[in-house]
């Protein structure tokens, strides 16, 4: 992949506005020259602002696709007898773990993710080379800015070494005419390289920057990364830090990096003005003049008659191609009234799974256990999409549905198959592909509120970093050192939200549907449920459990797809994912992961 050196201003102005993080007004800049556009500290700002606009697309679209729809708990569906949704199998390799160097998805992603890098190196570039007084600034302020750019960057590589691991470049700078081959042709070398880099990095730049600034790299945002880092460590470099990143969990929760609190209802998290919340680390500025992301967020999930349910018509129409991986088998009809008990739960005997399974896996009293419902108030509740589906919030007339299910009712079932017969005989399993327009309850994160309340869903921002992954930072740990009462006492600390103080009497002391014991089996279910659709279920949950391939959900032994069987546990090849081809042909520094 060839990259030509160029200043950070001629790649704004061909791919950006300078909106978002800063809350910048619009403003065209038509002078290429870096010392003609760096003319204060407004346009300081606004170089570092396309950056995050640039990695708040790649987070919420395609390094959504590679960690959520590979994994157990949401998938890409094809309806209409197996070809409506197909799009030549772009995202649905992801989903039965098929994809290869050709793949789209994988090339796709990975040019996204070096723009933001690239981008990242220019500024860094420039900031390093122009005259702090001549824009207003003091050199001490010019560091700060460096600083939060390097530990940008240094997110930005953590976004594709858990994809790529050891056959990336380290590129840090804009004196190259070409991204650099890869760090070591020996791929555990080049993730230990890589590894000590991107801490290395952050270690070198946290106290420069500020504290409690939501839609900037601070102090605690830089620390979760690193955080991270520690708790896969096993994943990337084979060695356990468990203990040391109990004691930075433990830093973040006392505040010395911030002053953060668990949210008391989760609505606040997600909501327009979450910019106020106090359990929220960092999050993309969002709003619906300038830059956001409402066409990725819920509206994958949603049916194109989404509107009549929330009474709000969505700026993007809803895609109808994704949903929750079923709860039970296909035993029952549940479309033509079945009770639950008809048909099999994969929590339960004979199957036993610990994986998938979302919908079930959430307690009967949890409040997102109902439909999303919104209120002329302002108020919400609810995460789901199931059953049959009435207008204005299930009091109106019945939803109809469309395609292979077209003028029917519209009822959404924790199930996927061909109950139709439609393209292929239904099965009592069937893979993803095989999902009639009624298939998979459906989710909302996001909320909407009716169209009289004036309120745009796309003015929330995008949340990346909050408390609730530190507390469960420190309870994983605690619990891979033997303290299981401790790890039970500090997901309580977030869960404790979900419930009514009658119901929570009970709650706390409940495993959910499948689950026996306060294990790993249950701490990784406790992940996927509090971080449900926010972008990291493989990343950082099933890998580190070893469940990523060796973990069975769903589909996987017990379905097949044009005559291919989709076994129970895959290569674990699939662990990480190839370089594209056409990287690897344009650039002969760049080596396969060994396993491709």
């Amino acid at each position: 992949m060839k990259r030509i050196k160029i200043s950070s201003i001629i790649l704004l102005l061909l791919t950006f506005t300078f909106t978002g993080c800063f809350d910048l007004e619009e403003e065209p800049y038509n002078q290429l020259s870096p010392s003609n556009f760096y003319t204060d500290e407004s346009s300081v700002q606004a170089a570092i602002a396309a950056i995050y606009a640039q990695e708040m697309l790649d987070v919420s679209e395609f390094y959504w696709y590679m960690q959520e729809f590979s994994a157990d708990q949401i998938a890409w569906r094809t309806w209409n007898g197996g070809n409506w949704g197909w799009d030549e199998a772009y995202k649905y390799v992801l989903s039965t773990h098929t994809w290869d160097s050709e793949s789209t998805v994988i090339r796709v992603t990975w040019e996204k993710g070096w723009t933001a890098i690239g981008m990242c190196n220019n500024v860094i570039y420039d900031l390093e080379n122009i005259d702090a007084a001549g824009v207003g600034l003091s050199q001490e302020d010019i560091q700060a800015y460096i600083a939060e750019v390097r530990t940008f960057r240094a997110y930005c590589y953590y976004n594709i070494y858990e994809i790529w691991g050891g056959v990336l470049p380290l590129s840090t700078g804009v004196t190259t005419a070409e991204i650099p081959g890869s760090v070591s042709d020996d791929f555990d070398e080049g993730c230990k390289i890589l590894y000590d880099f991107i801490v290395s990095e952050l270690d070198e730049t946290v106290e420069l920057l500020p504290q409690n600034s939501i839609n900037r790299m601070n102090q605690a945002a830089n620390r979760m990364i690193k955080m991270r880092m520690l708790l896969n460590a096993e994943v990337f470099i084979g060695e356990s830090k468990y203990t040391e990143c109990a004691a930075l969990a433990q830093e973040i929760i006392n505040g010395t990096y911030g002053s953060y609190q668990i949210a008391p209802t989760y609505q606040e998290i997600y909501a327009p003005d979450n910019e106020n919340c106090d359990e929220i680390v960092f999050a993309y500025s969002s709003d619906a003049a300038h830059h956001n992301v409402g066409w990725i967020r819920d509206m994958p999930f949603l049916p194109y008659t989404i509107k009549d349910y929330l009474d709000y018509t969505p700026p993007n129409g809803g895609w109808n191609c994704t949903c929750l991986a079923p709860s039970f088998d296909n035993s029952a009809n549940f479309y033509d009234g079945a009770d639950d008990e008809e048909a099999t739960c994969f929590l339960d005997a004979p199957y036993n799974d610990k994986l998938g399974a979302v919908y079930q896996r959430f307690n009967p009293k949890d409040i997102r256990r109902q439909n999303y419902y919104a209120d002329t108030e302002g108020n919400y509740v609810g995460q789901f999409v199931k059953g049959e589906l009435r207008e204005s919030y299930g009091t109106g007339d019945v939803i109809l549905a469309d395609a292979d299910r077209n003028g029917e009712p519209l009822i959404f079932v924790d199930q996927l198959g061909t109950f139709l017969n439609k393209g292929r005989n239904l099965e009592t399993v069937m893979s993803p592909r095989w999902g009639e327009t009624n298939s998979g309850v459906r989710y909302i994160k996001y909320p909407f509120f009716p169209e009289e309340m004036g309120i745009d869903f796309r003015e929330a921002d995008v949340v990346e970093f909050r408390l609730a992954e530190v507390v469960y930072t420190l309870a994983e740990c605690k619990l891979r050192a033997g303290d299981m009462s401790g790890a039970k006492e500090l997901v309580n600390q977030v869960r404790e939200r979900y419930f009514s103080a009658e119901d929570w009497t009970t709650a706390q002391d409940e495993l959910s549907r499948g689950f026996t014991a306060y294990d790993e089996d249950w701490m990784l279910s406790e992940w996927g449920i509090e971080f449900l659709d926010e972008g990291r279920r493989r990343r950082t949950d099933l890998r580190r459990f070893d469940k990523f391939t060796q973990g069975q959900w769903w589909f996987f032994g017990r379905a097949t797809d044009d005559g291919v069987s989709l076994p129970e546990k895959r290569d674990r090849k699939y662990e990480w994912f190839p370089l594209p081809e056409n990287a690897l042909s344009v650039n002969p520094g760049l080596k396969q992961n060994p396993n491709y």
